[in-house]
């Protein structure tokens, strides 16, 4: 089974989205969470379903909320680039390895 690896910065960039909507409501910041692990979850079991951006790497739309991360799938493991905004720039992150 793959395991999920982090680029540095993803942690910092979730953290900034779920005080987004934890400055809403707490609910709202507990449904981001659990909807962005359950999508990781599925990103590591089932890599392939993922589409390809323009960028080559996998993408995964979160269903509620307007967001998305990026990953690459290597053979053991599926590693997150970024987890940004649908809004945000498409150029943001993409440097990353």
């Amino acid at each position: 089974m793959k395991v999920i690896e982090y680029h540095p910065r993803v942690p910092t960039e979730v953290r900034e989205a779920v005080q987004y909507y934890e400055e809403i409501s707490q609910k709202l910041g507990d449904d981001f969470w659990n909807e962005l692990t359950q999508a990781l979850e599925y990103a590591r079991q089932f890599p392939e379903h993922h589409h390809f951006d323009a960028g080559g790497h996998r993408r995964s739309n979160l269903k509620r909320f307007p967001y998305h991360f990026l990953f690459q799938e290597k053979e053991d493991r599926i590693r997150i680039i970024v987890v940004r905004h649908n809004r945000r720039d498409p150029k943001f992150g993409m440097r990353r390895k």
